[in-house]
Order: C-alpha cells, then structure tokens, then sequence
C-alpha cells in the first residue's frame, strides 16, 4: 500500500509512523509514502500556498492553481482524501474497507489555515474525510491517523494474524473489556478471580458482560437494536 502526502511540512513524516508496528511494517515494505511539498509549487518566490478569502472573512485559504500543480505532479494517485471536519467520521468499518486493497494507493491532502479552495475538491472529486469533531492546526496530524489505523489491520503487520485486532473496541460491537496481567495483586488491587480460573467459558462470558455494560455507560451510540 503507498500513500502521496501532500503537505507544506514534509518533515513531519513519517513521525510516529516511523515507529512501533506501524513502523517496522515500512521497514518491510509492506507500506510506502511519498511527502510531497506543495511549496515546492508555490506562486512567488516567498512560497506563498495561500491567499484571501473571497467575500471577506478572517483566515486565509489554499490556492487552487497551487495545490492543482501539487496534486498534478503525482501520476498514480489513487483516491484523494482531504481530512476536513465536512467530512463523515473515521471508523472502524471504513478503516477495514480502505485496508481491504493491499496495492491500494492513497494520496492524503493536508490542509492548513481555513482550508482549501472549493473548486480543488470538485475538480478532482476529493473524499472529505474527518478524524473526529474537534479542529486541528493542519492535516498532518489526521493523515497520520489514518495511515496508522489502516495499516496497523493489513495483513502481516500485527503478529497473531486477525487475532489480534479481532477483540479490539469497535471490532467487537462495542467498547474492550478490562485488561489485566502480572502482578495478580498491585497496591491492595486485585486481578478479577474468573481471569485466574482457567475456565475459559466463563472468562468469556465476564469479558462479554464487561464490555456490553462499559458501552452502555460510555458509548450507547455503538449499542446496535436488535
């Protein structure tokens, strides 16, 4: 899987996604990415990406003759996602359908300051993609939200295979269960006595009521009607 990331602060990457799982799964090859530097593309000399709302308003806003020349330079961009708060929001299941193409390409677009011009978002047929309802400083930050959730469920990235993501919250219809491991007693704290049992059944079925009544209590949104 390749990602274009198309930002004015190419340094930025890969960040966090040069480390832990995510990480070593680039050092194999399994994931690749392409920084691209939309200053590089630039109208002046000074590298202005930028200029004035029309109509007024405070803030300014990405050029689309800039960010056209950026978006142009990339020959296999695959879809272009913009990470805007206009957007549905990330979630598992659509974390899932973007991993389900191993060769898939993405090319993430970074904004900054207000945002982008309208008419680059209608001239390339651009997803609007949101990480959550909050506002961040750019796009950086959220694009490598969604490399991270996307590769972190590809194939060969976690050991144990599917296993390993299928008891995560939102894998399993709602919220995880409480984890505990060594030592069985910390600070007066006691490990739950059905995790010490060895009757699987039973761990099972704690681990199921756990997560049903914490989704009940945090996240009732996630509780599907039967």
């Amino acid at each position: 899987m390749h990602f274009n990331i198309l930002t004015i602060f190419p340094e930025m990457f890969p960040g966090t996604l040069g480390g832990g799982v995510v990480g070593r799964a680039l050092d194999k090859g399994l994931w690749s990415y392409n920084a691209v530097n939309i200053r590089d593309f630039a109208i002046n000399n000074y590298g202005s990406v930028d200029d004035e709302q029309f109509g007024g308003g405070v803030g300014m806003v990405m050029r689309p003759d800039v960010l056209g020349s950026a978006i142009d330079s990339i020959k296999k961009r695959g879809q272009i996602i913009y990470f805007s708060p206009r957007g549905p929001t990330l979630n598992q299941q659509m974390v899932r359908e973007f991993a389900g193409d191993k060769d898939a390409t993405y090319t993430l677009l970074c904004g900054r300051y207000e945002g982008i011009d309208q008419r680059v978002i209608d001239e390339y047929d651009i997803m609007e993609l949101s990480v959550g309802d909050y506002i961040l400083s750019g796009g950086e930050v959220a694009a490598q939200v969604f490399v991270d959730s996307v590769v972190r469920v590809m194939d060969n990235v976690l050991g144990g295979g599917n296993e390993a993501t299928a008891n995560e919250s939102f894998e399993i219809g709602g919220l995880e269960w409480p984890l505990y491991t060594r030592p069985s007693v910390w600070r007066g704290h006691k490990v739950p006595e059905v995790l010490l049992s060895g009757h699987h059944g039973n761990i099972e079925r704690w681990r199921k009521q756990q997560s049903d009544e914490i989704t009940k209590q945090r996240r009732p949104d996630l509780i599907k009607e039967k």
